[in-house]
């Protein structure tokens, strides 16, 4: 199945806020570990993704959204620079999630790559993320060439409250 995945401007990224807000409640729903716990509405989603729109604005977090050939949002990524000067040629991967239906199709690895690809257009050298330990998520960043430099246990816990682990990966771009 064929996913267009596009960056979202300021104004897109206005307009997407509901479809966002929809694929993180779902994506949630299904136990991914986002930063979030059940019950988590759409409501409390779509306050979410608005209050990242001064960053958005301001360029210091980039989105992508990927659509199936319905038009539905199929998949979200950000890419959120680092504002200190000192740090300013590294990035971390946020939020990258892929909607139930359209998983176990290349989309995350796709997503991850757009936003590397992103990373490395703007001069970033260097990309961090973090995800729960023994994830599909986990699994994708090490089977895409990302180095993990650490576990620490009970980190968060998932939607349903349970403490887990998180790994933390980097990867260093050309």
């Amino acid at each position: 199945m064929h996913h267009s995945i596009t960056r979202l401007s300021p104004h897109d990224f206005r307009a997407a806020v509901s479809g966002l807000a929809g694929l993180l409640t779902d994506v949630v729903a299904e136990g991914a570990s986002l930063g979030f716990r059940t019950p988590f509405d759409r409501s409390a989603a779509a306050a979410w993704w608005a209050a990242r729109q001064p960053a958005v604005a301001d360029g210091s977090l980039a989105v992508w959204a990927a659509e199936g050939p319905d038009g539905d949002l199929t998949g979200t990524v950000g890419l959120a620079v680092e504002a200190k000067p000192n740090g300013r040629h590294r990035a971390e991967i946020v939020k990258l999630m892929v909607h139930p239906g359209a998983q176990g199709q290349g989309l995350g690895r796709a997503l991850l790559a757009t936003a590397e690809r992103g990373a490395a257009d703007t001069g970033v050298t260097l990309l961090l993320l973090d995800t729960e330990t023994d994830s599909a998520a986990d699994r994708l960043y090490g089977s895409a060439g990302w180095s993990r430099y650490g576990v620490v246990p009970d980190y968060a816990t998932d939607p349903a409250g349970t403490l887990r682990d998180c790994s933390f990966y980097y990867k260093q771009l050309a």
